[in-house]
């Protein structure tokens, strides 16, 4: 435990649940007796729209579970659905509900342990001898010692076992045509639903980064402010911040701004937020730059009880800093103030932006064209990774004049602007309202007349897109987040009848994999339209000495892969 921890929060796990803040752990439920077979969100339409009741989150605690927590956001939300669950029966199965024991916080519950057991004791014992600067390598570049073409046979092995496992999983659900195909797939390709190309990379394999999020704390011991990553879990039992001034993949200029800007946080009278006791102000640092000169810095804290006066003149001082100050050095051409509160029980996540210095975006040059960027759009972390993996999936996709593209969870257009060259016409959705901003403002500095963009989820919006295209053909790219694309999203592609290949990118196959055997499932009630298969797959390195990098899949209609494979 650090000597900044308050002791009062060092014993009590459940502490937290005496803070203003919200946390799903307050008002939570059991609900039991749930069928064997059903969909969450199957579930969540009987809470929210039948049973019209006001969750705010449900938490399975394994898979296949018979029974799953539903979270509220007051007593009197979870008072009404206790009583309109308790022997409702659903799927001919009868429901009980009653009040969950919240869970404890899992860093006092990890240090109470660990006082018990000792085992702090051993654990530093075994890591004493290993420098700190190590520490914050094996948890942000863990491969940083190994020689870059190990890092990508590493990977492409990686990417063949997934594909391995999502074709098992995809030949497990399927029937008839869909059998055979899989089998010939399989058999023709050594157990992979499609082909593998070698995987791709770029010749600039350090200080890739545009953007990194760092955390502003203390170091181990307690007695030092740290801007930079943290060294493990807050569920591990550590809330201690590494520096970053060895980490290859992280550029230069940033470095100078986290140095510079811990100078800053030293000299302030505020502390760091603290994660334990949420006691503290300053939170994070999110930095965002361009192969030019562009620099975005974000500063993002706590307010606490500080008045709008205090907040204000914590804005001025900041503006001086780095117009003026010290932070001079750093030639940060964009500087944000975000208030960054945790969630309240209206949902709402109180982050808020506030432009306080130099320009309201910054600007990157990809294939040739230019983008704005703001705070809150997202921009693939790698630049020149990005044009690599672009022009992978247009080189899957293959479209033509007579193509509309779908680029949905779009983003600030990149992917879609990098395919307007290439197809007729192109409509873009994504959710951040910003990032649609800075994707029409994209079209008109890049003198584009083939683009469209819009605001909101696709799985609400995506049909009456699909209604606006008017080229015969329809290719759709899908960039989504971590978790995957949204089950009704899904549904609809699969609907649209003149969707005949479909671009899959994921930053985490696994979690994707979901998705991928959805698309390709026999046709049913649920699962209208022909099956999309995978032809045809390349993994690209976004992310040098780590463990992660992109997967592209070109998915086609069952049918059309069928003929192309018979013509060959």
């Amino acid at each position: 435990m650090t000597t900044s921890e308050p002791m009062e929060a060092e014993k009590n796990p459940y502490a937290y649940l005496e803070r203003d803040d919200f946390t799903s752990e307050k008002y939570k439920i059991e609900v039991r007796g749930l069928p064997k077979y059903y969909g969450i969100g199957e579930f969540k339409k009987l809470l929210n729209e039948k049973l019209e009741l006001q969750t705010c989150k449900v938490k399975p605690p394994k898979r296949s579970s018979g029974w799953l927590y539903v979270s509220f956001r007051n007593e009197e939300s979870r008072q009404k659905a206790i009583e309109k669950l308790n022997g409702i029966l659903w799927k001919n199965c009868k429901l009980s509900a009653q009040v969950a024991k919240p869970a404890p916080d899992p860093f006092i519950k990890r240090r109470l342990e660990e006082e018990s057991t000792n085992k702090r004791v051993k654990v530093d014992e075994d890591i004493q001898d290993i420098p700190i600067e190590d520490k914050v390598k094996l948890t942000t570049i863990p491969l940083w010692d190994m020689p870059y073409p190990s890092q990508l046979e590493l990977k492409q092995q990686e990417m063949t076992t997934i594909l391995t496992t999502i074709c098992k999983q995809m030949l497990k659900e399927s029937k008839g045509d869909l059998s055979d195909w899989f089998n010939y797939q399989k058999s023709k390709y050594q157990g992979l639903p499609c082909e593998l190309l070698s995987i791709l990379s770029t010749d600039t394999i350090t200080e890739y980064r545009n953007k990194c999020e760092f955390t502003i704390g203390r170091n181990d011991a307690g007695d030092k402010v740290v801007v930079g990553f943290r060294l493990s879990s807050y569920a591990a039992g550590s809330t201690a911040v590494g520096p970053i001034d060895n980490l290859c993949h992280i550029p230069k200029k940033m470095k100078v701004v986290v140095k510079v800007f811990e100078e800053f946080i030293k000299n302030s009278e505020l502390k760091p937020f603290h994660p334990v006791d949420h006691s503290g102000y300053w939170r994070q640092l999110t930095v965002r730059s361009t192969l030019s000169s562009d620099l975005m810095v974000i500063v993002g804290m706590h307010p606490q009880d500080l008045s709008s006066e205090k907040l204000e003149e914590l804005k001025s001082q900041l503006k001086s800093f780095f117009e003026t100050g010290k932070g001079v050095e750093a030639n940060v051409t964009s500087l944000y103030f975000q208030i960054m509160k945790k969630k309240s029980g209206n949902g709402n996540n109180g982050d808020n932006f506030y432009h306080i210095s130099g320009t309201k975006y910054i600007e990157e040059t990809l294939l040739g064209m230019k983008f704005r960027v703001s705070p809150q759009a997202f921009f693939q972390v790698n630049t020149l990774g990005a044009q690599t993996l672009y022009k992978a999936a247009i080189d899957l996709a293959k479209p033509t004049m007579d193509t509309a593209l779908l680029d949905i969870c779009c983003g600030t257009g990149t992917i879609g602007l990098a395919f307007s060259k290439h197809c007729g016409e192109v409509f873009g959705l994504e959710m951040v309202e910003d990032a649609i901003k800075d994707a029409k403002e994209n079209v008109v500095t890049n003198g584009i007349s083939n683009c469209e963009f819009f605001v909101g989820k696709a799985e609400d919006i995506l049909y009456p897109v699909i209604r606006r295209v008017t080229k015969p053909d329809i290719i759709a790219v899908v960039d989504p987040p971590r978790a995957g694309l949204h089950q009704r999203a899904l549904l609809t592609l699969r609907k649209a009848t003149k969707l005949s290949r479909l671009v899959y990118i994921s930053c985490d196959p696994r979690a994707a994999a979901k998705n991928l055997v959805d698309l390709a499932r026999p046709i049913s009630k649920q699962y209208v339209g022909e099956p999309l298969v995978p032809v045809k797959a390349v993994a690209v390195d976004m992310f040098p000495y780590t463990k992660h990098c992109e997967l592209v899949l070109c998915l086609e209609r069952l049918s059309v892969a069928m003929k192309s494979r018979d013509s060959i």
